[in-house]
């Protein structure tokens, strides 16, 4: 682990606010209100009050957006040095022009060595590094760095054992070597970026138990690192982490000023696409699942599940299909999955994206093909990570960031709106006054059907 230095790591403070006390916040990129008011302890309504300027009907914010915040204090909270700016955190449009493999094998640290077998194969280093940004969606460039901060991977060629063990210097028996590693760290990053998107994400704690509130002004992608970092570190140790000496400086070394590589990568009042339902008109299909994670096992709740009709219980084969909601290109396919590049440049990382999971081998669809609205993508399945019955999952990125399905810009499917429940699989998915709950079971009370446009209006299995 690098050693920071502590004349540089002076993290400044901010002074107590009386109760309600207006202050000034410049939106940040993919903000929301919501999110704003959970941070600084106060609410919509009164944000609202505050600037009657606001849109009546707005979902993200447009960054560099001026408020006016009526903050109610919240003690013990951290320091308002900015490790990231939010768009280096997910695989996103700045990485577009990002070159991976060169960056780790012209350098001469050991990481340009290694092979491990991960996601069904066995991967050189690179790839190691991609298979965890492109399925979690974290910026290629932010995990090289933590390589880079735990272990110098991309500077040293001769580690020591332990580092080769832990490059990250997280020293736990079930996540050894390069890839388990950074699988630890991207759910982690995930939780810690998506959790303060959403404001619910108020306190964590160090490895050590002392209590971190980030400062109410943080963005997202430096809470991100903060909850990353916390969760290996002591209070003392992480407190010259996140300073302008630790995590930020290696990264500057790298790369430059983060903040210079910063764009708005959610634009202002972002809205989805029209969306039909992903699968074949006037076919029978169970909702099985509510809002659950995107990717593994951390935030956002982005997800949903549909399982056609148990006819038997488990993974049984079937031929049904999942299908296209809308036009696109397939950008990548195997391993029981399929991406749906909705803006057709081919490019996962930039623009509406639709990944789905869970889809047999056996007839997915190739890479690089076109298709139309209610084309066949694949057949739902138990291939691909855990699953206790035939389904498929179905999950939105926007420029590489995750969208929780129940938050200011709702997953739509057909009409049908996403609502989470209070654990993950649980919810429904409503359109006008029908109902339809999530439920691994396949009853009448949670079947869905999708009618051709003119014959019904109901969109529910009468």
């Amino acid at each position: 682990m690098v050693t920071p230095d502590p004349r540089a790591t002076m993290l400044p403070t901010r002074t107590l606010l009386s109760p309600g006390e207006l202050v000034p916040y410049t939106a940040n990129s993919g903000d929301t209100l919501p999110a704003v008011a959970a941070h600084f302890n106060t609410t919509v309504e009164e944000i609202r009050a505050a600037n009657p300027d606001l849109p009546e009907l707005v979902t993200t914010l447009p960054a560099g957006y001026p408020l006016t915040i009526p903050a109610y204090y919240v003690p013990l909270t951290g320091t308002p040095f900015q490790i990231l700016p939010d768009s280096e955190v997910p695989n996103g449009p700045s990485a577009v022009e990002f070159d991976l493999r060169q960056e780790v094998l012209s350098r001469a640290g050991y990481l340009a060595s290694v092979s491990e077998y991960a996601f069904g194969r066995e991967r050189v280093s690179w790839e190691l590094v991609n298979t965890v940004a492109l399925n979690y969606s974290i910026h290629p460039r932010l995990l090289l760095t933590l390589l880079e901060y735990g272990s110098s991977a991309l500077t040293n060629p001769f580690p020591g054992q332990l580092e080769r063990r832990y490059p990250l210097g997280f020293p736990n028996v079930r996540y050894q070597g390069v890839y388990r590693q950074l699988l630890w760290a991207a759910e982690r990053i995930n939780d810690g970026f998506y959790g303060w998107r959403a404001g619910s994400l108020r306190e964590f704690e160090t490895s050590d138990g002392f209590l971190i509130r980030p400062d109410s002004w943080q963005n997202a992608g430096t809470v991100a690192i903060q909850y990353l970092l916390a969760g290996m570190m002591t209070r003392e140790q992480l407190e010259l982490a996140i300073g302008p000496g630790g995590f930020h400086q290696t990264y500057v070394e790298l790369w430059g000023d983060p903040f210079g590589l910063a764009q708005a990568h959610i634009p202002g009042n972002l809205q989805q696409p029209e969306l039909g339902l992903p699968f074949l008109p006037n076919r029978v299909w169970d909702f099985s699942g509510g809002p659950h994670s995107s990717w593994g096992e951390s935030l956002p709740w982005g997800a949903l599940d549909f399982a056609p009709p148990a006819v038997e219980g488990g993974c049984a084969s079937s031929n049904e299909w999942a299908a296209a909601p809308a036009p696109g290109v397939i950008t990548r396919s195997g391993n029981a999955l399929a991406v749906l590049d909705l803006d057709g440049d081919g490019d996962e990382r930039t623009g509406w994206v639709l990944l789905f999971y869970h889809l047999a081998e056996n007839g997915l669809i190739a890479a690089g093909t076109e298709v139309e609205l209610g084309d066949r993508l694949g057949h739902p399945s138990c291939e691909g990570g855990r699953s206790t019955g035939t389904h498929f999952h179905i999950a939105r990125r926007y420029n590489g960031e995750w969208l929780p399905a129940d938050g200011p810009v709702p997953f739509m499917l057909d009409r049908w709106e996403a609502h989470a429940g209070d654990e993950p699989y649980e919810g429904q998915l409503t359109r006008g006054t029908n109902v339809v709950p999530a439920c691994t079971c396949s009853t009448r009370a949670n079947r869905i059907i999708y009618q051709i446009p003119g014959e019904s209006e109901t969109g529910f299995l009468p």
